[in-house]
């Protein structure tokens, strides 16, 4: 048996543990607290195209459900934190999504989220990119940060406008790319259109904010009229590269509207034959309670030590990949 050994160079694993103390410092320097949440919650992940790991808890419950949902993301804990008043934090730790096995994905990877009160998502992308910049620096690099609106970039690049051409547009911009339409809905060609034919082309020096995404992609990001008569989700997505690596929100904050938004997310797997996860009841409660105007982003650290290294492969920067666990 030869698959004992650690499949990231031990140069990789040590430049892990350079970037999560650099995180640290950043954080410290900014007065941004360090936070630990559930990993195990009784609520689960809606979102549609994400996969949730559940298990069943044999011990005492008092009343409470035995299945439990390994977390996709420490976001719904760092809200109701949020909520509660602790102002400004973050989370860097484990995340799970079932499914996601393969060159560029493992089931359990790290994820790096934080939250910072009374901003909004452009000043947190910014920050962001600061961020990135000061992990490239551990190894010499640097990267100019460039912010594009989602629709000039598809105008611009594809020649469609993605708020107003219809399906058949879509994919008929993929060219050659080869996809099985079963099952697709409009969002899924916008976004097959932003990983074949988009990503490639992004310079690799450079960090590209894309924001003012769809009305139909905002998740958990408030909406406003981009003055041209359509609502856009206030929300950045940032690559290095070809590589994403983190997406951020201007939050959210009415209760009824984000359990819609959940309710809207259910009724998609429905018609999938997905499982359908109970809904967050804490943190519907946290937003009911007050939640204060913020921004919050989830940063994939695995990914950005991919882009730091120029890997495709993300056993590259795992001590061990899932084949090896």
């Amino acid at each position: 048996m030869t698959d004992w050994q650690p499949s990231a160079s031990f140069d990789a694993i040590r430049l892990r543990a350079r970037l999560n103390a650099l995180v640290r410092e950043f954080f410290a320097a900014r007065n941004v607290l360090e936070v630990e949440t559930p990993v195990l919650s009784r609520g689960g992940n809606t979102e549609p195209n994400i996969a949730s790991f559940s298990l069943e808890f044999s011990g005492r419950t008092d009343g409470a459900p035995r299945t439990r949902w390994l977390r996709t993301s420490p976001e719904y804990p760092l809200k109701r934190l949020v909520a509660a008043g602790l102002g400004d934090c973050y989370e860097l730790g484990r995340v799970f999504r079932d499914g996601e096995a393969g060159g560029r994905h493992n089931p359990e990877f790290t994820m790096l989220e934080w939250y910072r009160v009374g901003w909004d998502h452009l000043r947190l992308a910014d920050e962001t990119a600061e961020l990135i910049n000061a992990a490239l620096a551990l190894l010499g690099r640097s990267a100019t940060l460039r912010v594009a609106r989602y629709r000039d970039l598809y105008r611009d690049s594809l020649g469609i406008d993605p708020f107003v051409a219809n399906e058949g547009e879509l994919r008929a911009a993929l060219g050659d790319v080869a996809i099985d339409p079963a099952g697709l809905t409009r969002d899924d060609w916008l976004d097959l259109l932003m990983t074949h034919r988009l990503q490639p082309a992004f310079a690799h020096d450079e960090l590209l904010a894309i924001i003012d995404w769809p009305a139909s992609q905002c998740a958990l990001a408030r909406l406003r009229d981009d003055g041209y008569g359509f609502p856009v989700a206030e929300r950045f997505e940032l690559y290095l590269g070809p590589v994403e690596l983190a997406n951020g929100y201007h939050e959210l904050t009415d209760a009824a509207e984000q359990r819609a938004r959940f309710v809207r997310d259910l009724e998609r797997r429905r018609e999938r034959g997905s499982v359908e996860p109970p809904l967050d009841e804490a943190f519907l409660a946290a937003l009911d309670a007050g939640f204060p105007q913020c921004s919050g982003v989830a940063l994939g650290m695995d990914r950005l030590l991919m882009a730091m290294l120029g890997s495709g492969r993300i056993a590259d920067v795992l001590a061990f990949e899932f084949a090896r666990s």
